[in-house]
């Protein structure tokens, strides 16, 4: 599946020969640099987010709904052939869009940090939209460019780093940010406010723009997809006209209708208002997921989205394809339970402060997950694709398990410690501050799990696509490994209000069973993938 390259244009910096450890060691550190890049914006529209509207005083089950700001994570395989098929002047097809995007998120960014979510809701909302919108078209570039790059021995350790890059820039935007923020311990020199981080933000994503520019090394000139521009633009306003119908359909027919068939059911039992509302709302929007596909699909049909349905068709063509889409779903979606309202969680539930949560979970706890990528990486080495996705497999769904246990053992279960204050210059804590036994246990546990298993899952998607659609397969695959950790968000918070958050653990724990079924039944077809004949770097 993989087309003949053609001979390389000059790297950008010539000292490094197009072969040999110097050329690799560029290769590697520009996937590091992007999978950084790619982190940064993900936390700003969900755990630091979360952070910010808890400290607003925004109730739980909003919060839940408000993570469908990340849709476009689950539908940018719908523009990512845009990306295959046209080339931005200068810089080249991945290249040019990526400094494209970086510099749109920047400027989203800023926006957010000068709109209040508690007196423009909607206008925060809109604008956490936009940046998930520009994030997920920024990861379908980084996507493509890192598996057009990497040669197949490589994709393990390139997954290692990819992670490492997204978990250094989470620990940056979703941790360190928690301390800068913290009442209490002032964590900036004089105290950050939630607008200072995000403005921080979008300068570090100029940067990245700059970095993207000057230092990434070329690609070869890819393969185009065979599609006429025309239709695959036409293709593609067509596409959007149908998701427009399907939001309508679902807002005005299918929302009300909702309510009317569950109200008489749901006024039976003991439930809040607002939380029957919110099943409610919640059967109107899978109702509308089913309606609103099927109708993307005819459309893109019948207006020839052809670099779509290329890419598609060319997937589809691989043995066992249906089955990789149903286990790609299926393999995150406990990690995505447990952790899809995490900072409510300890932040409400738990009664945790929120230096304490920085602390443990986004920058000890990220920085497990960092090891646990490239120890993951390590084994992948030893033990291939299959066995490292089974074992990371189990580990993942045991650590949802200690989740349960902190729920109900609660705080001082286990001896902890105090973290000193210090002071960094750009990172500060006030005072010293104590950290739960309990909680820094199942932290640890569940980051090194979650670590080994997104770095065996990053390189089982890079081995499905094919290069002449890479931006439109990586993007497709990705969508759908992004259903479990967008569309769970809005059943936890219900679910986790209705039978509580032990059982609610008990629930994501369960939720991994199907994946591993699944994972033993492709074993044969998934061992056929960890060996690629004829791969090879793309400027090698």
């Amino acid at each position: 599946m993989t087309a003949s390259a053609p001979t390389p244009n000059p790297p950008l910096l010539p000292v490094l020969a197009p072969a040999g450890p110097g050329w690799r060691l560029w290769r590697l550190a520009a996937v590091l640099m992007l999978g950084f890049a790619s982190g940064l914006p993900l936390a700003l529209t969900g755990q630091a987010m979360q952070a910010w509207l808890s400290l607003e005083g925004i109730d739980v089950a909003t919060i839940g709904f408000l993570s469908l700001v990340g849709l476009p994570y689950t539908f940018k395989f719908l523009w990512a052939p845009l990306m295959d098929r046209f080339d931005p002047p200068w810089l080249g097809r991945r290249r040019g869009w990526l400094v494209l995007t970086q510099l749109l998120l920047a400027g989203a960014l800023l926006l957010m940090a000068g709109t209040s979510p508690k007196e423009s809701m909607r206008l925060y909302a809109l604008l956490a939209v936009a940046i998930a919108f520009l994030s997920a078209s920024q990861d379908v570039v980084i996507d493509a460019y890192r598996t057009d790059l990497l040669p197949a021995p490589e994709r393990g350790l390139g997954a290692s780093l990819s992670v490492l890059g997204y978990r250094l820039a989470m620990i940056l935007s979703g941790g360190i940010a928690l301390i800068w923020t913290d009442p209490v311990n002032a964590g900036g020199p004089a105290g950050w406010t939630w607008p200072e981080v995000y403005r921080l933000m979008a300068l570090l994503m100029v940067a990245a723009a700059g970095v993207s520019a000057l230092l990434l090394p070329r690609l070869p000139r890819l393969e185009r997809p065979e599609s006429v521009a025309r239709n695959d633009l036409i293709g593609f306003a067509a596409v959007l006209a149908a998701a427009a119908v399907g939001y309508l359909l679902t807002d005005r027919v299918l929302g009300p209708l909702s309510s009317t068939l569950l109200g008489p059911l749901l006024e039976q039992t003991t439930l809040a208002p607002t939380l029957r509302q919110r099943w409610a709302d919640l059967l109107a929007l899978l109702a509308g997921i089913a309606i609103t596909l099927p109708l993307g699909a005819w459309a893109a049909r019948v207006a020839r989205f052809e670099t779509l349905l290329g890419g598609m068709a060319s997937y589809f063509a691989q043995p066992g394809a249906w089955a990789f889409l149903g286990f790609i779903v299926l393999y995150k979606l406990g990690d995505a339970f447990a952790g899809s309202l995490m900072t409510p969680f300890l932040l409400k539930a738990m009664a945790f402060g929120s230096a304490e949560v920085g602390v443990v979970n986004k920058v000890i706890g990220l920085w497990l997950t960092i090891g646990g990528a490239l120890l993951g990486g390590a084994l992948m080495l030893r033990l291939g694709l299959w066995r490292s996705l089974m074992l990371f497999g189990v580990l993942q769904m045991a650590s949802n398990l200690g989740f349960w246990w902190l729920a109900v053992h609660g705080q001082g279960a286990l001896p902890g410690l105090t973290v000193p204050a210090f002071d960094w210059g750009f990172l500060k804590l006030a005072q010293a501050t104590p950290v739960d036994g309990g909680l820094l246990m199942v932290i640890a546990f569940e980051n090194i799990s979650g670590g080994m298993g997104t770095a065996a899952f990053v390189a089982f998607l890079m081995s499905l696509t094919s290069q002449r659609f890479t931006a439109t397969q990586y993007a497709m695959l990705s969508a759908f490994a992004s259903i479990g950790r967008v569309w769970v968000g809005p059943l936890a918070g219900v679910l986790a209000e209705s039978i509580g958050w032990p059982s609610f653990f008990l629930v994501s724990t369960l939720a991994a069973l199907p994946a591993l079924w699944m994972l033993m039944r492709l074993r044969p077809t998934v061992q056929a993938l960890e060996i690629a004949p004829g791969a090879a770097a793309a400027d090698d």
